[in-house]
């Protein structure tokens, strides 16, 4: 961690100074502390089999339940875009019903 710190500061000199805490979180802590299995923040591997049609849609098969997380189409690497379809299928569920 010190070298990425050390490399930062060559643009920001700044920022030994400013950070107040640290952690070091790899695969397995983040499957142990969060449940996150492999400790995929995305919810599993960025490949073919697991991206677009191979992510869950919004919708649930329960009526009214809408999925929202990293597992959903396009993923977790898309910041709030999940919960914007989730949305977006909620407003027009309500306008269809």
């Amino acid at each position: 961690m010190e070298k990425i710190v050390a490399q930062l500061a060559r643009y920001a000199p700044n920022i030994p100074n400013a950070i107040e805490a640290r952690q070091l979180m790899v695969a397995p802590d983040l499957e142990e502390r969060f449940g996150l299995i492999g400790g995929h923040i995305f919810h599993g591997e960025l490949l073919p089999g697991q991206i677009y049609e191979g992510r869950f849609g919004v919708r649930s098969p329960i009526a009214g339940l809408y999925l929202c997380g990293s597992g959903t189409h396009p993923g977790g690497c898309v910041s709030g875009f999940p919960g914007r379809r989730a949305a977006q299928a909620v407003l027009a569920d309500r306008v269809l019903a």
